[in-house]
């Protein structure tokens, strides 16, 4: 019960505070052994696409280990402290994983800028948290790349580290987060990703697929509490929820552009390249800022009602072990 009761100071802390800049995230760390391990690997890879898999594979498990095992030793030894010590590096451990105050907090700066007709800042700010250009967007395309996000990292960066902490603890949590670190940094289907990225962009896509389509159903679920349609979030979601290149992606962005009633999706530049991808939805109105406003609600709603259900499962687990 102590792990679960970690879980949910870590799940306020960050409603209550967000990602502090005074605090060194560890999600940082994770970035450069990333890339550490890339340069030291690719200095030693012929540029095959048979040897740049091979490549791509060793940096999964080497970043999988070393995430792991140093987790688990920072926990083991915090308790070898005290039980109150190792307790609230526990607890730092949960709240670090999550990311609905930093989200709602950076899709909102777009949402800022949107709404006193500021699109270079908006621009700017969008793209902080996209991977997509963002230099020519419109307004309305703008609006649409941050409730996009907002829409996919509700799985990515909640709901996934979410039902892994259910599971197993912090250690299984940041196991999810390693993988979707390297997706973000390497799961590229460009012409320096397209193989060494193969492997981690792969696990990235089993380690969320169940908590994409969980997340996509708690959403439905939540839109009555902030008067979105659930209705039309449903039957989007049967529809469109495969109309992406990733098999997890546009199951929650499906459920958001129903219940926003707005066209998500469609060709995106990336590195200078447009890339030809799906539409999500039905255009019954242009996105708008408020939107963006709209799509954190959602996020919250269905935030608090996965974590109240994911704390439920992990104490009737431990119940019947």
């Amino acid at each position: 019960m102590r792990t679960t009761l970690a879980i949910l100071i870590g799940y306020i802390l960050d409603l209550l505070l967000g990602d502090p800049h005074f605090l060194y995230h560890p999600v940082r760390l994770i970035g450069k052994l990333i890339t550490g391990t890339e340069k030291f690997l690719r200095r030693r890879t012929p540029d095959q696409p048979g040897r740049l898999k091979s490549a791509g594979l060793s940096l999964v498990i080497v970043v999988i280990a070393v995430t792991n095992l140093c987790v688990f030793l920072l926990i083991f030894f915090s308790y070898k402290v005290s039980r109150p010590f190792g307790f609230i590096v526990e607890v730092l451990l949960c709240y670090w994983l999550f990311a609905v105050r930093s989200l709602r907090d950076e899709s909102m700066k777009v949402y800022d800028r949107l709404k006193v007709h500021d699109l270079d800042g908006a621009r700017k700010a969008v793209s902080m948290i996209v991977g997509r250009d963002t230099e020519n967007l419109s307004g309305e395309k703008t609006a649409k790349a941050a409730v996009e996000t907002v829409a996919e990292n509700a799985s990515d960066g909640v709901l996934a580290p979410l039902f892994y902490m259910a599971i197993g603890g912090p250690i299984f949590g940041w196991f999810c987060k390693a993988v979707n670190t390297m997706d973000s940094m390497v799961g590229y289907k460009n012409d320096t990703y397209q193989y060494f990225g193969r492997y981690a962009a792969r696990l990235d896509d089993i380690v969320n697929f169940i908590p994409a389509r969980l997340c996509a159903l708690l959403m439905i679920l939540s839109c009555p509490l902030c008067q979105l349609d659930s209705k039309n979030a449903k039957r989007i979601f049967r529809r469109d929820r495969y109309n992406h290149a990733s098999p997890n992606s546009a199951q929650t962005e499906s459920v958001m552009a129903g219940a926003l009633h707005v066209q998500l999706g469609g060709d995106a530049s990336y590195f200078g390249k447009l890339v030809k991808k799906q539409t999500i939805g039905d255009p019954d109105r242009p996105a708008q800022a408020e939107d963006i406003r709209r799509a954190n609600s959602l996020l919250f709603a269905t935030s608090a009602i996965g974590t109240a259900l994911m704390l439920i499962i992990r104490t009737l687990i431990l119940i019947a072990i």
